[in-house]
């Protein structure tokens, strides 16, 4: 199947016929990833599993920087 890109604003869309999606489970609420070697575009959608990975490493991250910040804020400063 050959494409092409449409205008976008600023940007360019590529629509993908609702049998492709289907054919996927891609819907409106699909978090999709995209990553490129260089030569292609790879868009892959992201599982939940995936999502809840990214979100708990999100969390610890934020957590370990801001820890002593969220204690004070809390009312707890001698924690």
């Amino acid at each position: 199947m050959t494409k092409k890109l449409a205008r976008h604003g600023n940007s360019r869309a590529l629509v993908i016929e609702k049998p492709i999606l289907d054919l996927l489970g891609i819907d409106d609420n699909t978090t999709l990833q995209l990553h490129t070697d260089g030569e292609s575009l790879i868009l892959t959608p992201v599982t939940t599993e995936e999502r809840s990975a990214t979100i708990r490493a999100t969390g610890r991250k934020f957590a370990g920087k801001f820890s002593q910040a969220m204690h004070v804020l809390a009312g707890q400063e001698d924690v």
